[in-house]
C-alpha cells in the first residue's frame, strides 16, 4: 500500500484528503506543521508529501528546499497563496505539481495517482535512451551524464525523457504537460519553464548557455540533436 504524508495545519482540509486518500487506498500519516513534517518525511519513507505551502514553525517552501537536498519523494503542493511567484519559487525548488484552495480532493487523488503512476513507471525490455554522452535507464529511473549519475525528481526525469527521446522535436508547453501528466488538466504552463531550470541546473555544463536543452523561442523547448 503507497504511503501518503499530509503536511496540512487546516484540520478540516487535512481530514478531507485524509478520508478521501483512504477510500483510495492509500496509507496516511500527517503532520500539522513545517518542523514535524519535515522530520516525518525523513522518518516514515513516504511515497508521496501532500504538503501545504503556509505552515507554522517553517513553510512549505523551506520544507521543500531541505527535503529536496536529500530527497526525490514527489511533492504536491497545496496553496492558497495568490502571488506567481510563490508557485514558481515551489516548483523552482522541485514540487512536482501544485494545486490551489479551495480545490477538488478528487482531483487532488487523480494527481496524487499520476504522480505515482510516473514515478512507478518501468518499461519492459531494458529500455535506455541514449543521446551523446546522455543516458536515461528506464527500469532504474536513472539518468547519466558521462560517468556522473544526476538525481531527478520525478516531473524533471519524465520531461527529460519525454525531450530526449525524440532530439531536435519541439514541443509546446502543452504538449510537454500533457505528456508528463498523462491526463488532461488545467495546469499552469510556467511550470514547465521552472521545471526546465531546474534540469538545466543538474545536466548542463553552463545552464545559462545550454547546450541539451534548447528553447525555441515563441513555440517551447527541444532536446538537441546529435
Amino acid at each position: 500500500m503507497k504511503k501518503v504524508l499530509i503536511v496540512e495545519d487546516e484540520i478540516k482540509i487535512a481530514r478531507l484528503v485524509r478520508d478521501y486518500l483512504h477510500q483510495a487506498g492509500f496509507d496516511v500519516v500527517e503532520a500539522t506543521d513545517g518542523p514535524s513534517g519535515l522530520a516525518m518525511a525523513r522518518s516514515q519513507k513516504p511515497d508521496m508529501i501532500v504538503l501545504d505551502l503556509g505552515l507554522p514553525g517553517m513553510d512549505g517552501l523551506d520544507v521543500t528546499r531541505q527535503l529536496r537536498a536529500t530527497s526525490s519523494v514527489p511533492i504536491i503542493m497545496l496553496t492558497a497563496r495568490t502571488e506567481e511567484s510563490d508557485r514558481i519559487v515551489g516548483l523552482e525548488l522541485g514540487a512536482d505539481d501544485y494545486v490551489d484552495k479551495p480545490f477538488s480532493p478528487k482531483e487532488l487523488v487523480a494527481r496524487i495517482r499520476a504522480v505515482m503512476r510516473r514515478a512507478d513507471a518501468t518499461l519492459g525490455g531494458g529500455e535506455t535512451v541514449t543521446v551523446g554522452d546522455l543516458s536515461i535507464d528506464l527500469p532504474k529511473r536513472r539518468v547519466t551524464v558521462g560517468r556522473e549519475t544526476i538525481e531527478l525528481t520525478t516531473t524533471e526525469f519524465d520531461l527529460l525523457l519525454t525531450l530526449a527521446r525524440q532530439p531536435g522535436r519541439i514541443y509546446t508547453r502543452a504538449q510537454l504537460l500533457d505528456a508528463m501528466h498523462g491526463v488532461s488538466f488545467e495546469s499552469y504552463e510556467r511550470s514547465i519553464d521552472a521545471h526546465i531550470k531546474n534540469l538545466r541546473r543538474k545536466i548542463e555544463p553552463d545552464p545559462k548557455r545550454p547546450s541539451r536543452v534548447l528553447t525555441v523561442y515563441g513555440v517551447g523547448y527541444k532536446y538537441a540533436d546529435e
